[in-house]
């Protein structure tokens, strides 16, 4: 039996990876170890922790690394600690093979301190673009240090080759999120309009903004935001919180203040997986500049209102409306959204992802088919050297 780590280290993350962590932990061939760290260990961040052990996965490891804030001095800090942290856990309890997702800056340490100790690293959603965040250089980076990856969409997997990592490696699977949508048991609209409290009747958005990391302009962005939330005033607004990047904590608290002004507004730390994708199929649109808005809400039909730059590079459905960060610009997409018909659009596979990636990982693991040196996949030409 081989031992497959996962690592979480955001609620919005975990909701993406459960059909993974399930298809792993159900499996005969393969261990589960999950590594729980981030802000599931932070009771600022609602210590979502809580809703894995819910969920009845055995966590073999939390491991702390945040520091006290997320200014940029201070994600410094939480890589220091995840490094660190890490390298202990690698260095008592080591997997034959890591898996993590995505950019975020934590990820990178992580992946780091796996790359010492010769784990394998399997990168999941490796190969997008997001032009106006930090995370891309850092997806970038993790896609280098990976072995195996797994990516949502053939031009992403094209890409990911691009940087040099062997076709024989890089697998188009889809997107866990929408195997998400397609198998989670969703609430119905009565019930999540009454879990919430979102009057009955009442049109409604589901609104996630983060700070957009290369930009210097968090609290004027977040003011348009919310200064076009205001003009729309028709609308009750289920606002989640921003994630702990960079410029979090000021996002967060324009956000609170503005609902404590606005009844037609409820802001939540964390709506779990099935409680905000049930909150998403039922809304009029998505606001805001999250990934989910580009990768589920399309699978839901739910037309998106997608702000700024954050996002910008990614594959895009015909039912996302991009605007730039000014109160106008957003009140005249809002407009466009809620005119568009709720169709579903499927840009990211068709719900198989987990059973790919567990098939892979075995095929990998159980025939001894890993070689760390992997050398660098050259486009179209042939060194001189060689």
């Amino acid at each position: 039996m081989k031992t497959v780590a996962v690592v979480t280290a955001t609620r919005a993350e975990y909701s993406m990876l459960i059909p993974l962590i399930r298809a792993i932990y159900e499996d005969v061939d393969l261990q589960l170890e999950l590594l729980v760290t981030g802000t599931h260990l932070s009771h600022k961040h609602d210590y979502t922790i809580r809703d894995i052990e819910a969920d009845g996965f055995p966590i073999a490891q939390s491991i702390p690394i945040l520091s006290e804030d997320n200014t940029e001095y201070g994600i410094s800090l939480t890589m220091a600690n995840a490094l660190k942290g890490f390298a202990d856990c690698f260095r008592s309890c080591r997997p034959d093979m890591l898996v993590m997702s995505g950019d975020r800056t934590e990820t990178l340490a992580i992946a780091c301190a796996a790359m010492n100790e010769r784990i394998p690293i399997g990168h999941i959603h490796g190969g997008e673009v997001t032009a106006g965040a930090v995370d891309d250089c850092v997806r970038h980076a993790l896609s280098k240090m990976g072995y195996l990856h797994f990516t949502s969409t053939e031009l992403y997997r094209k890409r990911v080759i691009q940087l040099g990592e062997s076709p024989e490696r890089v697998f188009c699977v889809g997107s866990l999120g929408t195997e998400n949508i397609l198998h989670a048991p969703l609430l119905s609209e009565e019930d999540i309009r009454r879990e919430i409290g979102i009057p009955s009747g009442a049109p409604y958005a589901v609104v996630t903004f983060h700070p957009v990391t290369l930009e210097q302009s968090v609290a004027e962005q977040v003011g348009e935001l919310c200064a076009a939330m205001e003009k729309c005033g028709e609308f009750y607004y289920v606002i989640t919180e921003a994630n702990a990047d960079a410029g979090g904590d000021i996002v967060n608290e324009t956000l609170r203040n503005f609902v404590a002004g606005h009844k037609n507004t409820f802001f939540v730390a964390n709506l779990g997986m099935v409680r905000y994708l049930s909150a998403v199929k039922y809304a009029r649109f998505v606001l805001g500049n999250s990934s989910s808005g580009i990768i589920e809400a399309p699978v839901l039909g739910t037309p998106t209102v997608n702000i700024g730059d954050r996002q910008s590079g990614r594959m895009m459905a015909k039912t996302i409306v991009n605007c730039q960060p000014v109160k106008d610009d957003i009140v005249k997409a809002i407009d466009q959204a809620v005119q568009m018909d709720h169709i579903a659009s499927y840009e990211y596979g068709d719900g198989t992802t987990s059973g790919k990636i567990v098939e892979i990982i075995k095929d990998f693991l159980l025939h001894d088919k890993i070689n760390l040196k992997k050398g660098f996949y050259d486009i179209g030409f042939k060194p001189e050297n060689q």
